[in-house]
């Protein structure tokens, strides 16, 4: 539950600053696509959330 609270600040706050500087591209695209799934927990995001949660354990333990 921490980490997607925490996910879903980051997206938000990146997705803030992309929006700011009208910073258009694939990157901005793929952080609104992850704030999405992450705040309006849709179907997909079950799966999303287990990659980032693997992603977030594996840098955990290097």
């Amino acid at each position: 539950m921490a980490v997607t609270v925490s996910l879903v600040a980051l997206f938000g706050l990146v997705l803030f600053f992309l929006l700011r500087s009208k910073s258009l591209g694939y990157g901005s695209a793929f952080v609104a696509i992850m704030f999405g799934f992450y705040l309006a927990s849709t179907g997909a995001a079950g799966p999303v959330n287990d990659l980032s949660t693997a992603v977030v354990n594996a840098l955990g333990n290097l």
